[in-house]
């Protein structure tokens, strides 16, 4: 990135959701994110990932249009072991994990209002 643009090293993630109050159970109860602040004036929330300095911002719409737009990928150690946690939470998964050899696993997961995530274990031995 260009150094004359000053970036500090974070990153907030925007989501539109129907219900922000279930969105952030969900959020801290299925991917174990810890509120960060909750702005009901401005029916937004922030959220702090298990990823130093990632965050995620909620913010209550009428319609969530979840095509299109960019994923959150989140990289873990053994993706069948976190794949079969969220299972046991009724998470929604796109069919089965892919497998890239000597490269990358991912799985998609869909939140409750049908924003898609990922997860992926590196298997590049990087």
């Amino acid at each position: 990135m260009a150094p004359e643009l000053g970036f500090d090293g974070g990153l907030t993630c925007s989501m539109g959701v129907k219900n922000l109050d279930a969105a952030i159970e969900w959020y801290t109860q299925t991917l174990g994110f810890e509120l960060n602040y909750k702005m009901d004036e401005m029916a937004w929330c922030e959220m702090n990932s298990p990823v130093q300095r990632v965050n995620l911002g909620l913010s209550q719409v009428e319609s969530v249009a979840p095509e299109g737009g960019a994923t959150l990928t989140f990289g873990v150690k053994d993706l069948d072991r976190a794949r079969a946690s969220l299972e046991e939470h009724k998470v929604r998964f796109d069919g089965d994990t892919l497998t890239f050899p000597g490269m990358v696993r991912l799985a998609t997961f869909f939140d409750p209002d049908g924003n898609k995530l990922m997860l992926y274990q590196d298997l590049s031995g990087a």
